[in-house]
C-alpha cells in the first residue's frame, strides 16, 4: 500500500506513517522488524544513534530489495557530538552506521548543549547532500524560542511526546505558525494502560471494528502528526498500520481531544536535564 505524505516546510514529501525502532535491541531484533515492516509496507524508518541499532536498520533496508529513495529514512544526533567539529563527524558516522549515502531526515536528538553548533552542522551536511531535510526533538515551546531565533534555517520537523494524554496544544499553536511539522515519539503512550482502557477509545474502536491502538493512530494522523510507532510483533507490525480504511468523525475526533491531561511523562524544562541525558551513556563506548 502506499501511505499517504505530508508536505514539510522545505518541500520534500514525508511519509505520515512510519516505523520506529527506539529500545528494540542490535542483537538481530532491530533488523527483523525492519525488514518485517519493510515488507509489509512502511517506506518511513526512524533511528537514532542513541539507539545503537543503526546498522541493523541500514541492514534491512539494504536486504529489501526496496529502492533507496522509496524508503524515507530518519536519524538523529546525540547531544554528546553537538559541538561543531563532533558533530560532523557524528553525521558521517551514522551513515556509515546505515550504509548509506545520505539520510532523508536527520534530528538533534535533544536540545541541550551546543545546540548552534550542531544545528550549523546539519545545516552544512545538508547543503552537501548528506541530508535531505534537517529538524528537532523534544524542543518545547520555551527551548524552540531559544534557540531557533538564531538559526539560518528553520527545522522542519520538531519530534516530541505526543499521545491522547498529551496533545500538545501550545507547542502545536508554536509549530503551526512556523510551519513546522509535529512528530510523535510514544504515539501508543508507551502502552499505557490506563489510556487502553479509556472507554471513549474503546466505544470508538468497536463502532469501527478496530483496535484502541488503530483510534489512536487514527487520531494522530488526522491532526497531521507524523507517527511511527514501534513493535517486534509480527501483528502488531501489521495491524498498526491498518488504519487508512476508515476516519474518524467531528464528533469523536472531539472525544479524544477530551482525554487531553496537558503533561506527559518527559518535561525537557526541567534543569539539569540536559546534564542528566549527557551522562547517561556513552554513544561512541564501542568505537
Amino acid at each position: 500500500m502506499t501511505f499517504p505524505t505530508f508536505t514539510l516546510r522545505d518541500g520534500n514529501q514525508i511519509p505520515s506513517f512510519g516505523f520506529g525502532v527506539f529500545q528494540i535491541p542490535a542483537d538481530g531484533s532491530t533488523k527483523a522488524a525492519v525488514a518485517k515492516a519493510l515488507e509489509l509496507g512502511y517506506r518511513h524508518i526512524d533511528t537514532a544513534t542513541a539507539y545503537f541499532n543503526e546498522a541493523e536498520v541500514g541492514a534491512a533496508i539494504q536486504e529489501s530489495g526496496i529502492p533507496r529513495e522509496e524508503i524515507w529514512v530518519t536519524t538523529k544526533l546525540w547531544l554528546q557530538d553537538y559541538a561543531y567539529e563532533d558533530a560532523k563527524k557524528g553525521i558521517d558516522a551514522s551513515l556509515t552506521k546505515l550504509g548509506l549515502d545520505y539520510v532523508d531526515l536527520m534530528l538533534l536528538h535533544q536540545p541541550y548543549g551546543e545546540v548552534e553548533q550542531a544545528w550549523q552542522a546539519l545545516e552544512e551536511a545538508q547543503s552537501a547532500g548528506k541530508i535531505k531535510s534537517i529538524g528537532v526533538s523534544n524542543m518545547t515551546p520555551k527551548i524552540y524560542q531559544k534557540f531557533v531565533p538564531n538559526f539560518k534555517t528553520k527545522p522542519v520537523v520538531n519530534q516530541v511526546e505526543f499521545n491522547p494524554y498529551f496533545q500538545q496544544e501550545e507547542l502545536r499553536q508554536t509549530m503551526l505558525e512556523d510551519g513546522v511539522a509535529i512528530e510523535a515519539w510514544a504515539p501508543l503512550g508507551q502502552g499505557n494502560a490506563d489510556l487502553f482502557q479509556e472507554p471513549v477509545l474503546q466505544e470508538i474502536a468497536e463502532r469501527h471494528h478496530k483496535n484502541v491502538g488503530q483510534v489512536i493512530l487514527r487520531f494522530e494522523h488526522q491532526l497531521g502528526i507524523i507517527v511511527f510507532p514501534k513493535s517486534t510483533h509480527d501483528e502488531r507490525i501489521k495491524s498498526n498500520i491498518d488504519i487508512f480504511d476508515f476516519a474518524l468523525s467531528n464528533v469523536e475526533m472531539d472525544a479524544i481531544k477530551a482525554l487531553d491531561k496537558g503533561k506527559g511523562s518527559h518535561d525537557p524544562d526541567v534543569p539539569g536535564v540536559g546534564e542528566w541525558l549527557l551522562n547517561a551513556f556513552d554513544v561512541h563506548a564501542n568505537d
